[in-house]
């Protein structure tokens, strides 16, 4: 039986595609794919067609083949078994910056091996747990902080659960759907809804991809706090309110992006540094709330259009390959 890979035939259609996977060359590995993880923000984003031109090249995943807006084979989750490679990897569980594909060959410095006390079905969540390692490095909170992390999708809700292990934090995850209260609970981290939060913050980590979540973000502060940016909008316009209180209490707006290793590590953290801490912290089973969904392989085509309309309401809807 041959190999296959999920491709973006059109904005809004997904299919899988049969594809050549050779024998890997001596600093290369031959993966065999247990699971792969579809980061719902993002995909669905690129599924249906929502990538700025101007943002291309920026969008690009690292084994992505196409262009956008498609064809495309995009997809950046993915954990599977070394099935032939260097004899310290084989047999080994590994994540990689990897599409939706049942085997493929990379080079070894592609692969980081995955801790084995982390579940190979919670790894899938490494490359979103990186993103929000990389934004706290950038928020650099301090012990005592009131922080609201706004938007409990996959990113944000990995951002809090982090900071609930911070010492002396208050740590509140902020979203307009109530069903939220659970995940907060499982995060051990306060919930609230947005009208509801509590002000005064220090720190307020934004991830609802939303101008009413930033702006409910800038509210949250207290005089001089600051919020980090990690939503990504696409060629969504954001409309904020910088009038009123924002200059008068000195305000900051901050971005945070996980192609580039925050400024606060330059030269002291690699991004293969920064990965292996992502899995380290895996070995947290509270991540498991962030795994909300699942299906096969082969139905991939008919859920992403699902989870793209909402249908389906994934957190990180986990792809099992058999």
């Amino acid at each position: 039986m041959g190999e296959f890979a999920f491709w973006l035939a059109q904005p809004g259609a997904g299919e899988l595609r049969a594809v050549e996977v050779g024998a890997p060359g001596p600093d290369e590995v031959l993966v065999r794919t247990l699971h792969s993880g579809v980061s719902r923000g993002t995909e669905t984003l690129v599924f249906r067609g929502g990538v700025p031109q101007s943002q291309h090249a920026a969008m690009r995943a690292p084994f992505q083949e196409g262009d956008f807006p498609a064809p495309v084979k995009y997809g950046y989750l993915n954990v599977g078994v070394v099935e032939q490679g260097p004899q310290d990897l084989a047999g080994r569980t590994v994540f990689c910056l990897f599409p939706h594909q049942t085997r493929y060959v990379v080079p070894v410095s592609a692969v980081t091996p995955v801790p084995e006390n982390v579940p190979a079905a919670r790894a899938v969540l490494a490359g979103t747990v990186e993103t929000a390692l990389n934004g706290l490095w950038d928020a650099a909170p301090l012990i005592g902080d009131r922080i609201a992390v706004v938007g409990a999708g996959m990113v944000g809700a990995s951002v809090a659960a982090i900071l609930s292990r911070f010492p002396g934090a208050r740590v509140q995850l902020v979203d307009a759907n109530p069903q939220r209260a659970g995940l907060a609970a499982a995060l051990g981290v306060e919930f609230a809804l947005p009208e509801q939060a509590s002000g005064d913050c220090d720190l307020v980590v934004h991830a609802s991809a939303t101008s009413a979540g930033l702006t409910r973000s800038l509210e949250l502060l207290a005089t001089e706090g600051t919020v980090v940016e990690l939503s990504w909008y696409g060629d969504r316009p954001v409309r904020v309110p910088l009038g009123e209180f924002f200059h008068s209490r000195r305000l900051v707006v901050k971005s945070s992006q996980v192609g580039g290793i925050a400024p606060a590590r330059p030269g002291r953290r690699s991004y293969a540094d920064r990965l292996a801490v992502a899995l380290e912290l895996l070995a947290d089973a509270r991540f498991d709330a962030l795994l909300t969904g699942e299906c096969d392989f082969t139905e991939l085509p008919s859920v992403l259009p699902k989870l793209t309309s909402g249908e389906i309401p994934a957190l990180c809807h986990v792809v099992n390959y058999r």
